[in-house]
């Protein structure tokens, strides 16, 4: 049931734009890697600075969501994303004319700024207009954009039209023009209304200083969360082709068949876990996913080599694992958010898991593979989700059906 006087239209229309908007930063962020090939020659780079690019568009992502939520919550949502929209496209058409690897360092680390101040103002704009019992469904359909886009979209967008254009240069050129049209649709149909307030505050409390997020025990725990799920996919998706191919010896075309499985594991992920928390909680569904991704990767260590298998596998293990970073992310942070600092609460959640999954634990991962061999990373990242799903343990429920049936004690269905 719709609150009075909801504007379920609007809701509708804020959820395309934003998702759409979401799948273009993943878009935009991942399409690096099915361009690297044909890039390495004319740039005389390495794998190693592959890495490098990779992990400097997450480090910048995560302190600047952390740094922007605030300005998010103080000066509204539309400006910011549309600047932001029409500032990482533009970025990313001009990774086309780099001349060499510092000045594309560069401009993927601006890239990770204008991408990491997108997502707090984008997901606290996707809230204000939700109704809170589809707020953790809407959440999620909006973040299963990132990897349908990014990881599913991308590398066959790329390589196809590689077939049509003279070179790798003009697939960067070409890829601004969505975002472009995008931010226009946004500016001419986004509301900028006043921040809302956290579902779980007072209406007539104080607007409280940044640092209330660190008495929040939800936001902690969910920031331990977050970076944990985080580095267990993130790990998992980086070193994923070399395993296949060193470790397991698959062929090219196998390979990326199974490395596919988790763009499209995960788009399936980000709104099913947030979207089934709305009616069993989150904390029993953060659960859930961490116990399910730990032990399906713990399988897909010992599976063999059948590729159906290992891609069935893999497309479970981004089902959860990615889930649960829409859940983290999303519900859990902005269900527990003090009133006026729903951006500011997703920027830190996401800006530290970005910064430590997302940069940090992949360069770990690199060491262990280095000097411990390249099959020990599944086991790191296992560690990594056995960590979080520790982590999880101490959330306090907070969606809003489930808190309806601990008062009233009828069905949540």
């Amino acid at each position: 049931m719709n609150g009075a006087g909801h504007d379920i239209r609007y809701e509708r229309k804020t959820l395309v734009l934003l998702s759409l908007g979401f799948g273009l930063v993943g878009f935009d962020r991942w399409l690096m890697a099915p361009m690297f090939p044909y890039m390495m020659g004319d740039l005389h780079l390495n794998y190693a600075q592959l890495g490098s690019l990779i992990g400097i568009l997450s480090v910048a992502w995560g302190v600047w969501s952390i740094v922007m939520g605030p300005v998010s919550d103080r000066f509204g949502r539309k400006r910011i994303l549309v600047a932001t929209m029409v500032a990482f496209s533009l970025l990313s058409s001009l990774s086309g004319v780099v001349a060499g690897f510092m000045s594309l360092m560069a401009m993927r680390a601006v890239m990770g700024i204008a991408e990491g101040t997108f997502t707090p103002a984008s997901l606290a704009a996707n809230s204000d207009a939700s109704s809170p019992a589809r707020r953790g469904l809407n959440q999620g359909l909006q973040l299963s954009a990132m990897p349908l886009f990014g990881m599913g979209i991308a590398p066959v967008f790329a390589t196809q039209l590689m077939r049509m254009v003279p070179s790798w240069h003009w697939v960067f050129a070409v890829s601004a023009v969505p975002g472009l049209i995008l931010s226009a649709l946004i500016w001419r149909f986004l509301r900028d209304d006043k921040p809302a307030a956290s579902p779980m505050a007072e209406a007539d409390a104080p607007k409280p200083r940044w640092t209330e997020l660190l008495k929040s025990r939800n936001i902690l725990v969910g920031t331990v969360s977050m970076f944990c799920a985080m580095g267990g996919i993130f790990v998992i998706t980086a070193m994923m082709p070399t395993y296949l191919v060193d470790v397991l010896h698959l062929d090219s075309r196998s390979m990326g068949l199974v490395s596919s499985a988790v763009g499209f594991g995960g788009f399936i992920g980000c709104f099913a876990l947030p979207g089934i928390s709305d009616y069993v909680g989150r904390r029993p569904m953060a659960l859930i996913g961490f116990f399910a991704a730990a032990v399906l990767l713990y399988f897909f260590a010992h599976a063999g080599v059948d590729p159906i298998v290992l891609f069935v596998l893999l497309f479970c293990i981004a089902v959860f694992a990615i889930g649960l970073l829409s859940l983290l992310s999303g519900p859990v942070t902005i269900d527990s958010a003090p009133v006026g600092l729903v951006a500011s609460a997703i920027g830190l959640v996401s800006g530290v898991g970005e910064t430590v999954g997302g940069g940090i634990a992949p360069a770990v991962a690199g060491f262990v593979a280095q000097h411990f061999g390249l099959a020990r990373v599944l086991d790191f990242a296992l560690c990594s989700l056995i960590v979080g799903g520790c982590a999880a343990v101490f959330l306090i429920e907070t969606a809003p059906r489930r808190r309806a049936v601990v008062a009233t004690g009828q069905s949540a269905i």
